[in-house]
């Protein structure tokens, strides 16, 4: 028997908050049992709350694991949410681990196309997507499809909000969930040294070298250095920049206190407000940048230029797009230090993505010697135990220190 064609089931988040089932006329094609449309109901519910209470990001990585297991009751196993077991989650962890190759992509697609007023499937999109390491030149293969152990993790996450929302609101007896991933085969216990994904002193020396020369060029590439500066210096997320539904980031949040020091103040993840400190040296390109806009050299409070600013209209820009000013500085920066000391030393910076400024900035602040409380406020983590933890590793760094006299 042929495998099912995917459908998608669910439309993107602005999209999703003015949806008419109307404009979706696709939908009734795979809803065609009752039981399949309320079960539907239940997911389109679950991912409203969602896309009111959470971030654009948590909502996109919910809505593609709960489409998931939809389209595997709905397709393959034709069977009630209200039914499902530990065994039947365990049984569609084995689908998500080794899905049909027909349910397999090598590029993001949106789900549906607007054709004459209504939204039609994409026949391009499907629900997994397989990829190779940026900077690789492997080809993608569907046959080598494997989820990581974090896209398991995430999957658990998700199905569990969802389980427990259904739980909570009676339509559902009990959840699950728990009990299957306690179970799960494909769960590995990690006990592995953690590899922080950052440059190296001499690697970040060349990315703000290139930002520097490149803007000193042309004045085009002032809001590439000005943003690669931001992120590594005040460990700043990429999407802590940009244009969100509930927080547009501004120059006014950048504020002075008393005492004549800067702050930044930052909506991070969680919808948390935090204050970031902004060092001395970091005043300089915020001068530079705001200078270059024609603007006053410092900002002022209830100024409400845009951070980053857009070329073509108001507001920020999308994480999407900042992420390609980044990746555009990582491009040029991976040419320069490629052609002056070899391809291999520059690799990491054809592998890089924008976290690792985040993580090269807070990393080198560790070997600074800053005070573990004061950098896990700066980066909003709820406890130092998560700073030690991802940036520090003393112990592991003994370990290898000891490790290095070892005789053959």
């Amino acid at each position: 028997m042929p495998t099912p064609k995917p459908y998608p089931l669910f439309p993107k988040l602005s999209e999703f908050k003015e949806f008419h089932s109307a404009d979706y006329s696709s939908l009734p094609e795979i809803l065609d049992e009752p039981w399949k449309k309320q079960d539907w109901e239940q997911g389109f519910d679950f991912l409203t709350f969602i896309a009111r209470n959470k971030s654009e990001n948590t909502f996109i990585r919910f809505r593609s694991e709960v489409e998931k297991l939809l389209l595997w009751l709905f397709l393959i196993k034709q069977q009630k949410l209200e039914s499902l077991r530990r065994n039947d989650i365990l049984e569609f962890i084995d689908f998500f681990w080794s899905p049909p190759k027909p349910w397999i992509t090598f590029n993001n697609h949106e789900r549906f196309e607007l054709i004459n007023g209504e939204f039609k499937p994409n026949a391009k999109w499907k629900p997994f997507k397989v990829s190779v390491p940026k900077g690789s030149n492997q080809k993608p293969d569907k046959a080598k499809y494997r989820p990581s152990q974090q896209s398991l993790a995430s999957l658990f996450t998700a199905l569990n909000a969802f389980f427990k929302h259904m739980t909570e609101e009676e339509y559902l007896l009990g959840n699950p969930v728990p009990l299957a991933k306690k179970n799960c085969r494909y769960f590995i216990k990690d006990a592995q040294v953690k590899n922080i994904k950052r440059l190296t002193e001499d690697q970040w020396a060349y990315m703000i070298e290139t930002c520097h020369q490149l803007a000193e060029t042309d004045a085009y590439y002032e809001r590439n250095l000005f943003l690669i500066v931001s992120l590594k210096s005040l460990f700043l997320r990429i999407s802590e920049f940009s244009d969100r539904t509930e927080w547009q980031p501004t120059m006014s949040d950048f504020w002075q206190d008393h005492d004549g020091n800067w702050w930044l103040k930052v909506y991070g993840k969680g919808r948390k407000l935090r204050d970031v400190t902004v060092p001395d040296s970091f005043i300089e390109y915020l001068r530079r940048y705001r200078v270059q806009q024609n603007l006053p050299p410092l900002p002022s409070p209830g100024e409400a230029n845009p951070i980053i600013y857009k070329l073509r209209g108001a507001g920020s820009p999308t994480g999407r797009q900042l992420s390609r000013l980044v990746q555009e500085a990582f491009d040029k920066a991976y040419e320069r230090m490629a052609r002056e000391q070899g391809p291999e030393p520059a690799q990491q910076l054809k592998e890089a993505s924008t976290h690792w400024l985040r993580h090269t900035g807070a990393s080198m602040e560790v070997e600074r010697g800053r005070a573990m409380k004061d950098l896990s406020e700066d980066l909003g983590h709820a406890s130092m135990a998560t700073t030690d933890t991802v940036y520090v590793q003393s112990e592991n760094k003994k370990r290898a220190e000891s490790g290095k006299n070892r005789k053959i």
